[in-house]
């Protein structure tokens, strides 16, 4: 059993973390574990995704982030030779981006060399950010045909090997931008899709374009693109108006949908950038359930569900899934709160 701090602190098993896609554990995407539970009672139900349509009732809504997936880790070397790795997180003008130089510390001025000649500059820390910068990118073609050639997916050393894009893309993925996937939604299928339509559960789009390792731990907030549509906000409001849920499929989706509002407080349609953090005390106000998959110890996603659940829920399910072996990271296991 772990040990948990008021701040949901925990022990995460090195097991536990899920070092390869379940398509090389020798599963569809689609048969991961889900952890479905509910917060009115704490009840709780072990089955798998593939099942997705079982849990949910006809006159649901599912909210899915179409954000595709950037091959945005390029190889760079610094003026003394050494080899490092640069992250392209979030485009903020032509040439303008903010950065991540994977464990190395940068200064001011510093120009990084890039394939083909091109460079990244280091202009300022981006929010006063320990790891991320402002800097200007010129490549010698069109950033996403350049990244398509020399970059790869970003990953993280519990990955313990290079897997290709299509890998850290979502089924319904159709708008280019995100540094890292919107995972919650990577466990879907063409199957399952059909499942839920034949079930009579909707699909309904939002934008939102991640940033490198959205803000975990003690890190400050930083600004994401988002997108929500007029038919998504209709969608959203008919379901709700006929008894339905609304399912977010991610966090993005959910902080997406919780700063597209007007002054009082109602779901509009809007697009730009938002660097709202959902603190465990907001009441979310245009969700009734949310899929995710599992957070790192102190994550600052778990105020969100905290928010929607409850800390005492939010608890209970976390210690389920650790007792039970659930997969944590992107290519792990979810969670279904409704």
């Amino acid at each position: 059993m772990v040990t948990r701090t008021e701040n949901l602190d925990f022990v995460l098993p090195e097991e536990l973390e899920a070092h390869e896609p379940p398509e090389a554990r020798g599963l569809a995407r689609d048969q991961v574990r889900l952890l479905v539970s509910y917060r009115t009672d704490d009840r709780m139900i072990h089955t798998r995704f593939d099942e997705l349509a079982a849990v949910l009732s006809a006159n649901d809504l599912v909210v899915v982030n179409v954000s595709a997936t950037l091959p945005a880790a390029l190889p760079a070397t610094r003026a003394d030779g050494s080899e490092i790795a640069l992250h392209l997180s979030t485009r903020l003008g032509e040439e303008s981006w903010v950065v991540e130089a994977r464990k190395t510390a940068m200064t001011a001025g510093e120009r990084l060399a890039l394939p083909a000649g091109g460079t990244c500059t280091f202009l300022e820390p981006y929010r006063g950010s320990w790891r991320l910068w402002r800097a200007r990118v010129d490549l010698p073609e069109p950033v996403f045909a350049y990244l398509q050639r020399w970059g790869k997916p970003i990953a993280y050393p519990y990955v313990r090997q290079q897997w290709p894009l299509e890998m850290y893309q979502t089924v319904y993925a159709g708008r280019l931008g995100s540094a890292e996937m919107p995972s919650a939604g990577r466990a879907f299928s063409a199957d399952v899709i059909r499942a839920l339509s034949r079930k009579g559960v909707a699909m309904t789009p939002i934008v939102l374009h991640t940033g490198v390792s959205s803000p975990e731990k003690d890190e400050p907030p930083y600004a994401e693109w988002y997108e929500v549509s007029q038919g998504t906000v209709d969608a959203i409001r008919d379901v709700r108006a006929s008894g339905g849920r609304v399912i977010a499929i991610g966090t993005t989706v959910v902080r997406a949908l919780e700063s597209s509002v007007n002054a009082s407080g109602e779901l509009i349609a809007s697009s730009g950038w938002t660097d709202l953090v959902i603190t465990a005390d907001r009441r979310l106000r245009f969700v009734d359930g949310l899929l995710t998959g599992f957070h790192e110890p102190k994550a600052s996603h778990l105020a969100m569900l905290e928010a929607l659940a409850g800390r005492a829920h939010v608890r209970k399910t976390y210690a389920a899934a650790l007792e039970a072996r659930y997969l944590w990271h992107e290519f792990g296991d979810l969670h279904l709160i409704l």
